[in-house]
């Protein structure tokens, strides 16, 4: 089932979100990462959409979602979005697919709401130092020094179309088979005027995540959710110990490290699709 592109007016906030799927069967929430946006569900939703309701919204600062001009935009105001979009649509139970941004987008959730996860899938999803490769140094730099300097030089680092393909293609086995329009959709997102500034104020904010691990990992131990992780194995944002390192806290998390990269969706789609759908079959029946 092909995804409806939906808007919920929430507040002052115009949510937008792809939407398949029967509305009486269990949602599984699809959460994106930095550059992207719903849109890198696009084919992902029609194969889950058969046994789930599939949703998938623009988190503030991406893709399509509008919000008042004064949001703050911080991981804290991210997850509060999400509850609201969750709120609105009369959601209290779910399991969620987390990537990138949308992992502390989510886990900052699950700690306010720890029994409304039924079960998380992490692609590339991290939620433990030893998972943050050598993309992150320039990043942790700026985050010491606070200053104009160093946010200027992460500029030209993380907002350049060259940054932005290469998290597309580095690591990736087949880049060639990673349609152009991926990247080039993001980077014109990015782009627009005053985006820039916006993802740079949530790269410096992305710091107050790591201070939360022990308790995204205290929240593992205590619910022992169930995890499905399905990794780039040559991803250089997010690397595989961050993937292996849930099994300290939840020993019976299933690791599938894949030939791919960053994002691994665009070339192992049917892989990762067969994947959850038979770990939520099993997670959610038990």
């Amino acid at each position: 089932m092909q995804p409806k592109i939906k808007h919920a007016q929430i507040g002052q906030t115009n949510a937008f979100y792809r939407e398949a799927g029967d509305r009486t069967h269990p949602v599984i929430l699809l959460l994106h990462g930095f550059p992207s946006s719903s849109h890198q569900y696009r084919n992902l939703i029609p194969l889950l959409s058969t046994s789930y309701w599939v949703l998938a919204p623009d988190l503030p600062g991406f893709g399509f979602t509008t919000v008042p001009h004064d949001f703050k935009y911080t991981f804290e105001n991210l997850a509060t979005f999400v509850g609201d979009f969750l709120d609105h649509l009369h959601i209290n139970q779910f399991s969620v697919y987390i990537f990138d941004y949308g992992a502390p987008t989510a886990l900052r959730l699950a700690l306010q709401r720890p029994s409304s996860i039924t079960a998380i899938i992490s692609q590339n999803g991290n939620a433990y130092e030893e998972g943050l490769g050598g993309f992150w140094d320039l990043i942790k730099q700026y985050w010491q020094s606070s200053n104009p300097r160093d946010r200027e030089k992460l500029r030209h680092y993380m907002l350049s179309y060259d940054t932005t393909k290469s998290q597309y293609v580095t690591g990736s086995a087949d880049p060639a088979s990673i349609p152009p329009e991926t990247y080039l959709l993001d980077y014109t997102l990015l782009s627009r005027p005053g985006i820039g500034d916006i993802q740079l104020d949530l790269i410096g904010d992305y710091k107050t995540n790591l201070a939360l691990y022990p308790q995204f990992q205290d929240y593992f131990r205590s619910s022992q959710v169930p995890l499905l992780a399905v990794w780039g194995k040559d991803d250089p944002i997010f690397t595989p110990p961050g993937a292996e390192a849930f099994k300290r806290d939840l020993p019976n998390a299933e690791i599938h490290l894949l030939d791919a990269g960053h994002f691994v969706l665009e070339t192992h789609l049917e892989c990762i699709s067969d994947l959850i759908l038979k770990f939520l079959q099993k997670s959610l029946r038990s």
